[in-house]
């Protein structure tokens, strides 16, 4: 009989809807290995910063995508993934809303998309995989059984970011991260390319004041259940 594929939990949502959290917590408990594809066109974007391109220059920043090595990097304390940019710890860098704005913007052309599909699908492994990104779903693992779409208002998303990268010393306002998650949101929605839009069967799920732990549990019940 042939054998049955890795088990892969999907989670998508916009920035700043909790599915980074939510899904370390379910990979923390399923045993799972965990893919924060959004990580890696920030880290494209990072490296194409630090290369003086053009990000508009779509054959540029898909050699660039094709050439940087990106790796993640497990701390031990439960802490976030660590995530080595050509051998250079780019965690904080990536996580600004700069360059958020600069993944978003690269995730629109075809050919990035295309250059970061296999390194995406090779997180698939056992026992399973909880896949965090916005075309997770729709995308890179479409036949996977177990969809969630998470979504929150843009004010909430906008009061998280704020907490986190005032946490991180980061000099930010939250007037200006709610402009930039709305016109994120509407660029996302919109691009040809793998809009950001929840897959058909999959479950949608408002955070808007709900704990993470709490949305990680309903998750949990909804996997367990099917």
């Amino acid at each position: 009989m042939p054998r049955s594929p890795v088990p892969v939990l999907t989670i998508d949502g916009p920035s700043g809807s909790g599915k980074g959290t939510v899904s370390r917590l379910l990979a923390q408990a399923l045993g799972w290995h965990l893919l924060d594809s959004g990580a890696l066109y920030r880290a494209v974007g990072y490296a194409a910063s630090m290369a003086g391109i053009d990000l508009s220059d779509a054959e540029a920043v898909t050699r660039c995508a094709e050439t940087t090595r990106i790796h993640f990097r497990d701390p031990g304390d439960g802490g976030e993934t660590r995530v080595i940019v050509n051998g250079h710890d780019a965690s904080d860098e990536i996580r600004t809303e700069t360059c958020g704005a600069a993944a978003s913007a690269i995730a629109a052309i075809p050919s990035v998309r295309t250059a970061l599909l296999d390194l995406q699908r090779g997180f698939r492994r056992a026992p399973g995989l909880v896949a965090d990104g916005r075309d997770m779903g729709t995308v890179i693992f479409p036949d996977a059984a177990t969809k969630v779409f998470l979504t929150a208002s843009a004010a909430e998303r906008a009061r998280r970011r704020y907490k986190q990268l005032k946490a991180k010393g980061l000099d930010v306002t939250l007037a200006a991260l709610l402009h930039e998650i709305e016109a994120r949101d509407a660029r996302d929605a919109s691009r040809a390319v793998a809009p950001l839009r929840p897959a058909p069967n999959a479950v949608v799920i408002d955070t808007t004041g709900v704990p993470a732990q709490t949305v990680a549990d309903r998750v949990l019940t909804l996997l367990r259940d099917r």
